[in-house]
């Protein structure tokens, strides 16, 4: 259940958000290595396998520790970040801070999380007030009103809202519900028979009973109010629409009058659920109508008492990970050993270093970027993002397959991007939030209560773009279609991705393959639905359009031969969008990197031309080793390829890459000129 509220078709460049350091110097007096050439597989040839030749040596080596679900370069840094930011907070919590500052609101959340003696002695004593409202319950209407409740502290119950840009009117707020109210990743886990997806089913559904045992259930009753709550998600999945129909907005988007709604599903009751939510409207965005409409039923034919035990459990469940051990171990039993692959709870500091940034993530941020992000980083990004913009735009006017007019549009497009580097330039406000030292809980529901209030506030109202929609020690970045924006958070501007020290090719190679793959996210199968003011609105000559379909359909099919486990496959319709962006990311990054003095050169370091370093550079930054459960759950759900094809995929079809490394017939990956997708 996602705990934030994000924009649907916010596209990121990373699966999961992380939260790191930007301190660029090397520890210990050590030389950094920008290319590391021990990580190469000498065993291997560059035109095989480019991902293994460039780190096939480290995965050799590479053991996943036990309390992660994979190693490699977005591990350091998270590690790094944990003991950074872990560092700020002991030193805000142990700080006699004013009161309603900034600081004791941080440093008191962290230690109120890290007072595990009375997290322990409470148990599950902070939610029973809600587990008792739940037992009151008598009626359907009830049910309804109790969900939206919950929505109010973020607790998304049976479905997910949220708040954001109107689609076909970008400069204005709408109320958007979206289909939810599942406990496994993904609808396709209630209805597949392989053995993996059912040992995940069976790890779900022994959670479930740990969390009725644990709230006073015998055994027997624990077992059959399982079985009963996983037959309703059961019947609440089959209404949802699937990962690669979710990629389609055009059909996500349903723009709805309430009374048309209460028309249509009246059992939700929709002025009482608005009012109870504290949203003032008289239309909603439905993103998936059938699903609402598959509620509505169930409302009408599912008993009371089933509605309530399906409510406890995904109270519980929500609550779990912030309650006594007993509860967070049965959580992590679930989500960190069956989904993840984890063997071993992490330490309890680090969970709650991630909960605070989760929680006050712009009130830490503050503290955070004083500290590690620097002017010339955000200087220097700046130039990068000039740089790629300008090889964009001429890779766009150069385009053999594209009209002059479409061009001109696409062109008017880039033009507008709105780019964020770093952090905020409005904060966000915490002045009503009020954090008590010994009330871990009771922090956690304020803090959500006042995302929500601020959240909720939005709708009817002109949006806002200063507005970021991740923190600024994240390490990812996002490009969003509504406001037509690029965004870098300071997290991201570190090595392996930015380092001031580093020759341009390990930059472009790193930050600037990051920067142009959001930017071309505008321009991708989904970004280019979007016009250049941020309405999903078509802008393509038919004959254009039609080109660029074959071009996705290309590329779909591409991914869809690459094996990953056994004989599980990438999902290439699932994966498209990110996959064209990582083609245009390294595509725009070269280019922007060929306008250098390095890029103009032939002289090498330690050995390796100019564009084999940049080549490196992409190879090295997604060094990385998953468990298995991590794959699999991935490829079920996440939109991007694993590291290997984010890597040979695009190289594959890039001709400056056969040169690099003198790529020929007969090696692996290469690919027959004809064959080679070319887009942007």
């Amino acid at each position: 259940m996602k705990q934030k509220f994000l924009l649907p078709m916010m596209i990121t460049f990373l699966a999961l958000y992380v939260a790191t350091s930007c301190n660029n110097q090397p520890k210990g007096g050590t030389t950094k290595k920008f290319i590391d050439a021990a990580n190469i597989d000498s065993t291997i040839k560059p035109g095989d396998n480019f991902f293994l030749w460039a780190n096939g040596a480290w995965l050799k080596k590479a053991v996943i520790p036990a309390t992660e679900s994979s190693v490699g370069g977005f591990s350091d840094l998270r590690k790094s970040t944990s003991e950074n930011l872990h560092a700020i907070l002991e030193e805000l919590a142990k700080a006699a801070n004013p009161t309603g500052s900034l600081e004791q609101k941080v440093g008191d959340f962290y230690a109120s999380a890290m007072d595990s003696v009375t997290i322990e002695n409470l148990g599950h004593e902070p939610i029973k007030p809600w587990l008792q409202k739940i037992e009151a319950i008598k009626t359907n209407k009830e049910v309804m009103a109790f969900v939206a409740e919950q929505q109010t502290s973020l607790i998304p119950l049976l479905f997910q809202t949220v708040f954001g840009a109107d689609e076909k009117n970008s400069i204005k707020n709408i109320t958007i519900f979206y289909q939810g109210g599942l406990g496994l990743p993904d609808r396709d886990y209630y209805f597949k028979t392989d053995a993996a997806t059912l040992n995940v089913v069976t790890a779900y559904q022994t959670y479930l009973n740990k969390l009725f045992s644990l709230t006073g259930d015998d055994s027997t009753k624990a077992a059959a109010n399982t079985k009963i709550v996983y037959d309703l998600e059961k019947q609440l999945a089959s209404a949802h629409r699937t990962n690669v129909e979710l990629r389609d907005p055009k059909t996500n988007y349903n723009k709805l009058s309430v009374s048309a709604l209460q028309a249509q599903t009246p059992n939700f009751g929709w002025n009482d659920l608005l009012s109870g939510m504290n949203i003032k409207t008289d239309s909603i965005n439905v993103g998936q109508p059938g699903y609402f409409m598959h509620i509505n039923k169930l409302l009408a034919s599912v008993p009371v008492d089933t509605w309530k035990l399906y409510l406890k459990a995904h109270l519980l469940s929500t609550a779990a990970p912030v309650l006594s051990s007993n509860f967070v171990n049965a959580h992590f039993d679930y989500t960190g050993k069956a989904l993840a692959g984890q063997k071993q709870l992490k330490a309890r500091w680090q969970r709650m270093v991630t909960m605070t940034d989760q929680n006050l993530g712009e009130a830490l941020g503050q503290v955070y970027v004083k500290k590690y992000f620097t002017e010339e980083s955000k200087k220097r990004m700046q130039e990068l993002v000039n740089n790629l913009t300008i090889a964009f735009e001429a890779r766009i006017k150069k385009l053999d397959w594209m009209s002059d007019d479409t061009k001109q549009k696409a062109l008017a497009k880039l033009g507008t991007f709105l780019r964020k580097i770093g952090f905020p330039d409005k904060w966000k406000d915490y002045s009503t939030v009020t954090i008590n030292k010994d009330k871990f809980f009771e922090n956690l529901i304020a803090c959500r209560k006042n995302e929500y209030s601020f959240q909720v506030k939005k709708v009817g109202n002109e949006v806002d773009k200063t507005e970021w929609q991740m923190t600024p020690p994240t390490i990812n970045a996002y490009y969003n279609p509504t406001f037509n924006e690029i965004v870098f958070p300071a997290g991201i501007l570190q090595f392996p991705f930015f380092d001031a020290n580093a020759d341009d090719a390990v930059n472009y190679g790193g930050i600037g393959m990051v920067i142009g793959h959001e930017i071309t996210h505008g321009f991708d199968d989904q970004g280019a639905q979007y016009d250049k003011d941020g309405n999903l609105k078509n802008w393509w000559a038919k004959e254009d359009e039609e080109k660029f379909k074959e071009k996705t359909k290309a590329v779909s099919a591409l991914y869809s031969t690459f094996t990953v486990l056994d004989s599980l496959h990438v999902n290439g319709d699932l994966t498209t969008g990110e996959n064209m962006a990582d083609f245009g990311g390294i595509a725009i990054a070269y280019d922007a990197f060929k306008l250098t003095a390095q890029g103009k050169s032939n002289e090498k370091i330690d050995g390796f031309t100019p564009d084999q370093r940049f080549f490196l550079s992409i190879a090295q930054i997604w060094k990385n080793k998953l468990k298995d459960e991590a794959i699999r759950q991935r490829i079920a759900t996440d939109p991007h390829s694993p590291a290997i094809w984010r890597v040979n995929g695009p190289l594959m079809n890039f001709e400056p890459f056969y040169a690099a490394f003198n790529i020929k017939e007969g090696d692996k990956m290469h690919r027959s000129e004809k064959d080679r997708i070319k887009i942007w």
